[in-house]
């Protein structure tokens, strides 16, 4: 399949399971961090189930790549990003709120990559990043019920 159609999965599977997030979150009265736990533990094991035959590559893959896994991976996305993310969902906000500003990420991919020098600023790119965020302006100050 190609990568555009991974990235439409992955926007239509993150917007829907937010949705029964928060819901769960407030039904269950459930706390961000316990909230982030259990998607963790369900999706760790079937991570593992999946990934199985492809976990006795760790130990190949060498030092820089598994620690740059760990900080961007498991600190700065999983933990970090994620314990934010739960929150965010738990407070007053609306879905239509929380959710354009927490996939911004892009933006800051992008930016992260010019900082890096390992990604190039076309005028598409710009041009694009400033229609994102003049769309999450419009989606965020928009008055919700």
């Amino acid at each position: 399949m190609r990568p555009q159609v991974f990235a439409l999965i992955t926007a239509i599977a993150w917007g829907v399971g937010g949705f029964f997030e928060k819901r769960g979150l407030h039904m269950g009265d459930l706390t961000p961090q316990v909230g982030i736990t259990i998607r963790t533990a369900v999706a760790l094991v079937i991570l593992v189930a999946v990934s199985f035959p492809q976990l006795k590559t760790i130990p190949e893959a060498g030092t820089t790549p598994l620690l740059l896994m760990i900080i961007g991976g498991g600190i700065v996305a999983g933990s970090v990003g994620m314990l934010s993310f739960y929150a965010a969902l738990r407070g007053a906000g609306s879905l239509s709120q929380v959710m354009p500003i927490a996939f911004t990420s892009p933006l800051f991919s992008v930016m992260t990559g010019l900082i890096f020098q390992t990604e190039r600023l076309h005028w598409q790119t710009a041009v694009g990043m400033a229609l994102t965020i003049a769309g999450i302006a419009v989606l965020t100050t928009a008055p919700h019920p």
